[in-house]
């Protein structure tokens, strides 16, 4: 019995009677024309491990691997009787057809693809893996997700994002090449949008919010508040030093910000967190007060000085001089280090301008409360020099104190272009102390005081009248500079070289020559001594013409007494004369 005379007995057995045989013929016929390239609705009939059999209503029932059943819905349970959409592709020469669950699936997904865009809705997609460009995304068939669809803003982590599903707009597709290219931004844009005309008219300054941080740069945090994007500057974030936004925050982190000022026009809104707080510097004039001894941080070093944090928002600095009692002390990264505490002192306060200024060395003894009691004027001390200038030479006396000898006060007598001449930066040098300034902070110290100064007994050695006997140091114009002792020199005034009028003594007298002068006049005070060649030969003259005189009265005595005489009586008489005279 042939398929159709079994289909009428069973026909007739389920009293079918009214049916005609024709009738019966064309149902069947309706029934086995199957078009390929094809979707119909199949019937499973039977199910095994590896495959499922469909009836499409064809002559002969055909089986589809049941991995192709598993795309849709994993989970599925597969039982007979089940329909599903399959496509028919092709014939097979052996008899039967050529079936598949896939590829009806992918042929519905592109019309839905086709009216979802049509329509500009949103398809829920499965982010794969990662691709050049992008990301591959399962909506039923492969998707292109460029990166710059994937979200409003870079994404750091791609790889997180596998294994999501989220809905995505379709931009583009060709089902010719299998070509669908997606976007989620398209879809977050649009929900901003909407956000961002329901914060316009709820956005006010003064308001406080709770925001994402989206991104960190060296200025501030960008901050999403549902609607809009704001910005919170570095100098907002702390009433205290920020040295930059990721030491405090990071991208993700929910914080709540006050709105400072929102810009309609620009949709521009800048925010605030320290503002959350009171300002601590309106308490520091009474938490802070002059003289108060403190312990800080220090957060910053400079070359003139240290800033320390006494407490968040305020900080003072500890000028370079108030960190030691020394005049020349080290750079403060030798004193102190950026995160140690330290105790410090306030020295001033200054809430208008929310500075302070801080001391370390007022904790410290000052040297000077006690220096006049350790180094009384007159005493002899002993230093290393530990610096030579133009006008002096600083010696080390103790920690924080230098002494400084004056070059006028190394010698009475020499005359010194600059120390450097007769001392060295390291030598051991001792001197006197001359005086003390406390309030200058000044040590003032004497070598030349170590012996009696020559010019006060001046008087003494050389009287006026004395002869005396030097060497020239110096030819000028008006004068000849003769060195009479080391330290002392005398001026031989050009009118005082010779009873002959003399214009200059340069080319006359040369130095180094040895002259014997007269004493004309001394003063101490001015540290002069006058000294004369005319008076000298004044002097010798004068000298000369008394021993002349006295030979001329020996003679003529001699030639009353005996008649003439001759030149051995005359100088007989000269020498008795002068025996008489005496």
């Amino acid at each position: 019995m042939t398929d159709k005379g079994i289909r009428l007995a069973d026909a007739e057995d389920n009293g079918m009677e009214d049916i005609s045989f024709a009738e019966l013929f064309e149902q069947e016929d309706n029934n086995t024309v199957i078009n390929v390239q094809e979707v119909a609705i199949g019937t499973v009939v039977d199910v095994n491990a590896d495959a499922v059999l469909i009836d499409v209503g064809d002559k002969a029932e055909s089986y589809i691997p049941i991995g192709e059943f598993r795309t849709d819905d994993p989970d599925r349970v597969i039982k007979i009787g089940d329909q599903f959409e399959v496509f028919i592709e092709k014939r097979k020469e052996e008899g039967g057809l050529l079936l598949s669950r896939e590829k009806a699936i992918a042929i519905k997904v592109w019309e839905e693809i086709a009216r979802i865009q049509e329509e500009d809705g949103t398809i829920l997609g499965r982010i794969e893996s990662r691709v050049k460009g992008g990301m591959s995304v399962d909506i039923g068939v492969p998707a292109f997700l460029p990166y710059s669809q994937i979200d409003l803003r870079p994404v750091k982590d791609m790889d997180e994002l596998i294994g999501e599903s989220f809905e995505f707009k379709i931009l583009k597709f060709n089902r010719k090449r299998n070509n669908v290219v997606i976007s989620r931004r398209a879809i977050l844009e649009e929900q901003r949008s909407k956000l961002r005309e329901e914060m316009r008219s709820t956005l006010k300054e003064g308001q406080i919010i709770t925001g994402a941080i989206t991104n960190i740069t060296d200025y501030g945090l960008f901050i999403d508040l549902g609607g809009m994007d704001g910005l919170c500057h570095i100098t907002d974030l702390s009433w205290g030093r920020v040295s930059h936004p990721s030491k405090l925050y990071t991208v993700g982190q929910e914080i709540e910000v006050k709105v400072l000022k929102y810009d309609q026009d620009t949709d521009r809104v800048s925010l605030g967190v320290k503002q959350l707080r009171q300002d601590p510097w309106e308490t520091v004039p009474e938490t802070y007060p002059s003289g108060k001894k403190v312990v800080g941080k220090v957060v910053s070093i400079t070359d003139y000085g240290s800033f320390v944090e006494l407490e968040e928002g305020v900080e003072g600095l500890v000028h370079i001089s108030e960190m030691s009692w020394s005049k020349k002390p080290r750079h403060p990264s030798k004193i102190v280090s950026v995160g140690s505490e330290i105790e410090v002192q306030v020295l001033k306060v200054e809430a208008e301008t929310k500075r302070i200024s801080l001391g370390m060395k007022q904790l410290q003894p000052n040297p000077w409360d006690l220096v006049e009691e350790s180094y009384p004027i007159g005493a002899i001390i002993e230093g290393k020099i530990k610096n030579i200038t133009d006008f002096g030479i600083f010696i080390g006396i103790e920690e924080g104190i230098d002494g400084l000898i004056h070059v006028s006060d190394l010698s009475w007598t020499e005359r010194i272009k600059h120390p450097s001449e007769k001392y060295s930066k390291g030598e051991s040098i001792q001197a006197v102390v001359l005086k003390i300034d406390k309030e200058n902070e000044r040590f003032s110290l004497g070598v030349k005081q170590l012996r009696p100064d020559p010019w006060q007994t001046v008087f003494i050695n050389y009287p006026i009248g004395s002869t005396v006997e030097g060497t020239i140091t110096n030819v000028t114009e008006f004068g000849i500079f003769v060195q009479l002792e080391e330290g002392i020199e005398g001026l031989i005034h050009v009118s005082e070289i010779s009873k002959d009028k003399v214009k200059t003594p340069v080319g006359q007298f040369n130095v180094g020559d040895v002259l014997t002068t007269t004493v004309i006049n001394v003063s101490s005070e001015d540290r002069k001594i006058g000294l004369s060649l005319k008076a000298l030969e004044e002097d010798e003259t004068e000298n000369e013409e008394n021993a002349g005189a006295v030979s001329d009265d020996a003679v003529q005595k001699t030639q009353k007494s005996s008649g003439p005489a001759t030149f051995g009586d005359l100088l007989k008489a000269a020498a008795a004369s002068g025996e008489t005279e005496e």
